[in-house]
């Protein structure tokens, strides 16, 4: 288990502190994450990496030339916010545009998709990098609903390249997106990983088994088998990579074995003696292979390996000159600069609440009375929605939605003592509910409450009409960002018919009040219909048998939430 820690809750946190201060030579810290020490020359694009915590040297440890401009941090296995992955990014902008790299998992789709629409609605030029290298997680035709694994190195050390070359935006983001689709990735786990300050690891391996086709985040893999020697254990890790060499590649690769935390390097180094074998045999040429840590999992007991097909062009890029705290390659030319001093001017700093109108202010003192009924019942029902969650997932929903709720409180009364009106208070509460949150749960949060938000105003009284409106731009913010249609089981399957019937209602006649608890009973029915559908999204994805039979915990928690303003609209 971890072992090293104070409150567990501030694991990622002081661990954060730690990389900065023990590379304070190399990199300079900033909300949530840290941004190279020496600047890139004005106009470069800069690459901005990031993710979860507990999976170091991912993705700090790839600050620096040749690599990432920045990395932004969330909680242990939590995507980042989108406000702390926006504020990341304006610090490490140079004003050539920004390229955002991530794994393929709904959390950091979401916080960093949302990220790049607010930083493009302030000017910055930003383009989506989302790393789907995990074989295991999807077949090659559905290449888009893969995870990203250990393949992140191998992508982001390609694409931070072409950044230092100078290319220009569109240039660098076509190689990066060549380097995704032409890399792969497969794992094993000898036994689970153990959160900080939890006694029991999210899943274990039987004894004398090996588990395949694991994410990075705890998930179990998707089937096991007995355990085998290294030469075997080579030629597992091999079969389902060469399977999917490109037609008519060359045969030169980048190959990457990756240790996911507690497979010590000897192990390692024994396995990549067979794995190497393998590769020349299949009529390989190895381009500059790794063997060591590039992508953990806590204290996971495993490995992956890696391969990307190169190119001319790709293999430039791998091949070229790196310096950062956890990879580092041939020599770099000198610091252009301190970006220490240009933090001031590039950080973004909160803006007094503005105030609304008298009637948006009743409205914005209406709406935080009723975030807070909100909060307190996600926190009654905090358990419960962890055990719907832990069926198929890692159990943390329940924690999530209680700690984000709590925020989003918080933030709204803050906002409605300040005197704002029903826009603001509705948007700082969505913002405060990501940033609390974490993962996908907080992610879809914020953007439905802020989508929610800014379909109102400051200044007009709340009108059925406007509602509605509301819910309908909060639905639309959420699939489209989210990717999540009706039957894929998610909270949608619980939205969708609460925004349907809400919008039906109002446009009839029907009053607020009644409307939205109608819609609220509908909305309930369809999340205890989630029980017979199948996930076909997130992480419960690749283990969808076990959820059959339970509800979503999403669309339960939102559905949760409609009933409980529908109590609180009934009483006002």
């Amino acid at each position: 288990m971890t072992k090293v820690f104070d409150a567990p809750d501030e694991f990622a946190a002081t661990a954060l502190a730690g990389f900065c201060n023990a590379n304070g030579n190399r990199v300079t810290p900033v909300d949530h994450g840290a941004v190279r020490r020496a600047a890139a020359a004005p106009g470069k694009v800069s690459l901005v990496v990031g993710g979860g915590s507990g999976h170091y040297p991912a993705f700090l440890g790839y600050i620096g030339a040749g690599l990432a401009d920045a990395a932004v941090a969330g909680d242990v296995f939590a995507s980042p916010s989108t406000s702390a992955v926006a504020g990341v990014v304006r610090a490490a902008n140079r004003g050539g545009g920004v390229v955002l790299g991530f794994g393929n998992y709904a959390g950091d789709v979401l916080n960093f998709g949302a990220a790049a629409e607010r930083l493009r609605g302030e000017g910055i030029d930003v383009r989506i990098l989302a790393v789907t290298d995990d074989v295991a997680s999807a077949p090659p035709g559905e290449r888009s609903r893969r995870r990203g694994v250990a393949g992140d190195l191998l992508v982001f050390k390609v694409t931070g390249a072409a950044a230092e070359a100078g290319l220009d935006l569109d240039a660098v983001e076509t190689v990066a997106q060549r380097a995704n689709g032409a890399t792969v990735s497969f794992g094993v786990a000898f036994d689970g990983c153990t959160l900080p300050g939890q006694s029991a690891p999210l899943f274990t391996v039987e004894k004398g088994d090996i588990a395949l086709g694991l994410g990075i985040h705890g998930e179990p893999g998707i089937r096991t088998e007995r355990i085998v020697p290294a030469a075997e254990l080579a030629a597992m890790l091999l079969a389902p990579l060469l399977a999917e060499r490109p037609e008519g590649h060359d045969g030169r690769v980048a190959v990457v074995l990756n240790g996911l935390g507690s497979t010590k390097y000897e192990e390692l180094f024994v396995l990549w003696h067979h794995i190497s074998q393998g590769l020349h045999a299949a009529g390989l040429t190895l381009v500059d292979p790794e063997v060591g840590e590039f992508v953990t999992s806590l204290d996971m007991a495993g490995c992956s390996l890696s391969i990307l097909w190169l190119d001319g062009e790709l293999e430039e890029y791998w091949r070229a000159p790196a310096d950062a705290p956890a990879f580092r390659r041939g020599i770099v030319a000198g610091p252009a600069g301190e970006v220490a001093a240009d933090l001031a001017a590039t950080t973004v700093t909160r803006d007094a609440i503005a105030k609304g109108s008298a009637a948006s202010q009743q409205a914005g003192a209406c709406i935080a009375g009723i975030v807070g009924q909100v909060a307190a019942a996600l926190a009654d029902a905090e358990e419960m929605l962890g055990q719907i969650d832990a069926q198929a997932g890692d159990g943390d929903h329940g924690q999530g939605m209680a700690r984000g709720s709590r925020a989003a409180a918080a933030a709204a009364q803050e906002a409605a003592q300040a005197g704002a009106g029903a826009a603001t208070v509705l948007g700082m509460a969505g913002d405060a509910w990501a940033d609390r949150a974490g993962g996908t749960s907080g992610a879809l949060w914020g953007v439905l409450l802020r989508a929610w938000g800014t379909a109102l105003t400051d200044e007009a009284p709340l009108t059925g009409e406007s509602v509605a409106r509301g819910a309908a731009a909060a639905y639309e913010a959420v699939t489209r960002l989210g990717g999540a249609q009706v039957g894929d089981k998610t909270l949608v399957d619980a939205f969708a018919p609460f925004v349907e019937t809400l919008s039906a209602e109002v446009g009839a006649g029907t009053g607020l009040a009644e409307a939205w608890r109608l819609a609220a009973i509908r909305s309930t029915g369809a999340a205890e219909a989630t029980a017979d559908l199948l996930p076909r999204l997130g992480r419960a994805r690749p283990l969808a048998e076990r959820s059959l039979g339970h509800p979503d915990a999403g669309a339960t928690s939102l559905a949760l939430c409609a009933t409980v303003v529908a109590g609180q609209l009934g009483e006002n």
